[in-house]
């Protein structure tokens, strides 16, 4: 009966040992994991960084044709007056 006893007790000291182990690895994946995503994290804050210096830069883009298009139509309407302007010189 003791050594039924003590095998049992080694049984399941045997499966407590290999439930250990699997926890060792199963955190050390995740770990590993966890390093992965913590990097794409970067990329992707590095990334949005990026995207939005780039929008910033296209908006003042976008500020500065507009600006420039109005220009050309106060020029464009200038001229037309002069235009106007001259032929009434030569009647």
């Amino acid at each position: 009966m003791a050594k039924t006893s003590r095998a049992a007790d080694l049984e399941a000291i045997d499966r407590l040992e290999e439930k250990v182990k699997l926890l060792v690895d199963m955190v050390g994946q995740m770990r590993a994991a966890e390093s992965r995503v913590k990097e794409e994290n970067l990329r992707l804050a590095r990334d949005l960084d990026a995207a939005r210096a780039r929008l910033a830069e296209a908006e003042g883009t976008a500020a500065e044709f507009s600006t420039l298009k109005e220009e050309r139509e106060l020029i464009r309407t200038r001229v037309a007056d002069m235009l106007e302007q001259i032929e009434a010189l030569n009647l």
